[in-house]
């Protein structure tokens, strides 16, 4: 592929890609030996890397399309994380390590129809095997975008081109009781649209797909609605909610309470700190349980 661009941006801080990438919020995004990333985002392929200096750095984009703006939105350059983590540390001193740690972590703005399947799949999935799978997902029934750094990558399927999936065929893709859920994922959509309103609203909307409960709404909450309030609690944020504040494992109901209350609209920002540096979550192992 020929037709290769080059977008830039300077003087920014708060990002680190691994941080980022790796911290369980999306999955088309793999690692190359210098720390650099390829994967494809909005139907373009990229490859992204950060130039440091001092305490600023800047984002250099290769991609095969998407305009400044798309890319500037994709990684939400314009929101103050910085603030963010000074308001979280100011709430809560016991996650001064955890933001030193974490410092370059970012939302991404994503979009919601990908990450609703995404999450889907995610269920009792490990990393590796969800990546293969939305990757076998993307090859037979997405838009074929051309050859990206020497293999040929290909767009998120659309809802439509979803809908022409069978059963039999979701079977020969080793995606298990989740084939169910995708084939009737695209005509709820359809139905039923973006969820708008409170996050409530948004929750309950989330919950009456086939396939979701209230852990894999609140990671599409999160982000594929980009709420912030949001606090998904899987293993290894009981693990976190056990071991700083003395919560019963099983006290799904109080952490989700105490998230709510003690985080506010910073939740989402909390979790996803918190979640990277679980020394436990290592891509071999970590697994997308309720």
């Amino acid at each position: 592929m020929n037709d290769i661009k080059v977008i830039r941006f300077d003087n920014l801080h708060d990002i680190e890609l691994p941080h980022v990438f790796e911290c369980g919020q999306c999955f088309r995004w793999n690692e190359c030996e210098d720390g650099s990333y390829i994967g494809v985002a909005g139907g373009h392929a990229a490859h992204v890397s950060l130039e440091h200096d001092g305490d600023s750095c800047s984002l250099i984009i290769e991609c095969t399309g998407g305009s400044e703006k798309y890319w500037h939105s994709y990684f939400d350059l314009d929101t103050d994380y910085g603030a963010m983590k000074k308001a979280l540390l100011a709430g809560e001193p016991k996650l001064a390590k955890s933001i030193d740690v974490c410092h370059g972590i970012r939302i991404l703005n994503q979009d919601y129809w990908e990450v609703l399947i995404s999450f889907i799949v995610s269920q009792n999935n490990n990393i590796p095997r969800i990546k293969k799978c939305i990757e076998s997902l993307a090859k037979n029934y997405g838009t074929e975008i051309g050859e990206f750094m020497g293999e040929v990558r290909y767009a998120f399927p659309t809802p439509e081109q979803l809908s022409r999936a069978t059963l039999e065929e979701l079977a020969d893709l080793k995606l298990g009781y989740r084939n169910a859920y995708l084939v009737s994922a695209p005509k709820h959509f359809a139905e039923q649209g973006v969820p708008t309103g409170t996050t409530e609203e948004k929750q309950k909307a989330l919950l009456s797909y086939l396939g979701v409960g209230p852990k894999v709404a609140n990671c599409i909450l999160l982000f594929g609605l980009r709420d912030f309030t949001a606090f998904p609690i899987d293993i290894w944020m009981k693990k976190i909610m056990v071991d700083l504040y003395g919560f019963n494992i099983k006290d799904i109901k109080g952490m989700q309470k105490f998230a709510d209350e003690h985080f506010g609209e910073l939740g989402g920002i909390a979790r996803s700190i918190c979640s990277i540096t679980i020394e436990a979550c290592s891509e071999d192992i970590f697994t997308f349980n309720s």
